[in-house]
C-alpha cells in the first residue's frame, strides 16, 4: 500500500512542476536609442508642452496615458510641463502596441516508445510527454518614440525611441505599465549618448 500510494504521488509531483512551468512570464529588457542636436544646453529647462506627433492620435485616452507618462519623466529632469501653445519647447510622442500571434500550435499530447510515437490510448505508449503549455503564449511589443524641438523653429535638439516585448500574462501586459516602463527608460541618463543603443531592465 505504501509504495503504491508513493508511485501515486510522483507523477502528481511532476504534474504541479509542469503546470507552474506553464505560467512563467517573460518581459525583455527595453532596447533605447537617443541622438542629441548640437544645441545640448538648451534640454532640460524651460517650459515644454507633450503633444503627438503629426499623423499621431491626440485626445484619445492611449495619447493621454504615453503623454502623461512623458511628462512625469520631462519635470523630473528640470522642465515645466505646460499645456499652452506658448512653451518654449515641444515633445512630438508616438507610441504604438502590437500584439504577436504565433501561427504554429503544437500537438498537446504525444506518446513516445522509444524513437517511435503513436496516437494517445494506442495502448503501446510507454513514455507520455504532456504539453501542457498550449499554443505559444502571445506577446504584446510597445514601443514609443519622442522628438523634442524648439517650437520657435522647429529644430529638433533630441530623439530617442524605445521599445521592448512582454507576455500578455506578465506585469507590463497593461498599457498603463507598458507607458510607465518605456517613458523611465528612455529618459533613465538623459540626454545619453547619442547614437547608441542600450538596454534597460
Amino acid at each position: 500500500m505504501l509504495k503504491r500510494t508513493f508511485a501515486s504521488l510522483v507523477p502528481a509531483a511532476i504534474f504541479a512542476g509542469m503546470l507552474a512551468g506553464c505560467t512563467s512570464t517573460y518581459v525583455s529588457p527595453v532596447e533605447v536609442t537617443r541622438f542629441t542636436g548640437s544645441r545640448a544646453a538648451q534640454l532640460g529647462t524651460g517650459t515644454i508642452a507633450v503633444r503627438a506627433a503629426p499623423g499621431g492620435p491626440d485626445g484619445t485616452l492611449e495619447f493621454s496615458t504615453y503623454a502623461n507618462a512623458v511628462a512625469e519623466e520631462l519635470a523630473a529632469l528640470g522642465y515645466r510641463v505646460v499645456r499652452d501653445e506658448g512653451a518654449s519647447q515641444v515633445a512630438e510622442l508616438r507610441f504604438g502596441r502590437f500584439i504577436n500571434r504565433p501561427g504554429e500550435i503544437r500537438s498537446p499530447v504525444n506518446v513516445g516508445v522509444g524513437g517511435s510515437t503513436g496516437s494517445y490510448g494506442s495502448g503501446v505508449g510507454v513514455g507520455v510527454g504532456i504539453d501542457l503549455s498550449g499554443p505559444p503564449k502571445e506577446m504584446i511589443d510597445s514601443n514609443i518614440a519622442v522628438i523634442i524641438r524648439d517650437n520657435a523653429t522647429g529644430q529638433a535638439l533630441w530623439e530617442g525611441r524605445a521599445q521592448f516585448r512582454a507576455s500578455q500574462n506578465s506585469d507590463y501586459a497593461s498599457q498603463n505599465a507598458a507607458a510607465q516602463r518605456l517613458a523611465s527608460a528612455l529618459f533613465s541618463g538623459f540626454p545619453g549618448e547619442s547614437g547608441e543603443t542600450i538596454e534597460v531592465k
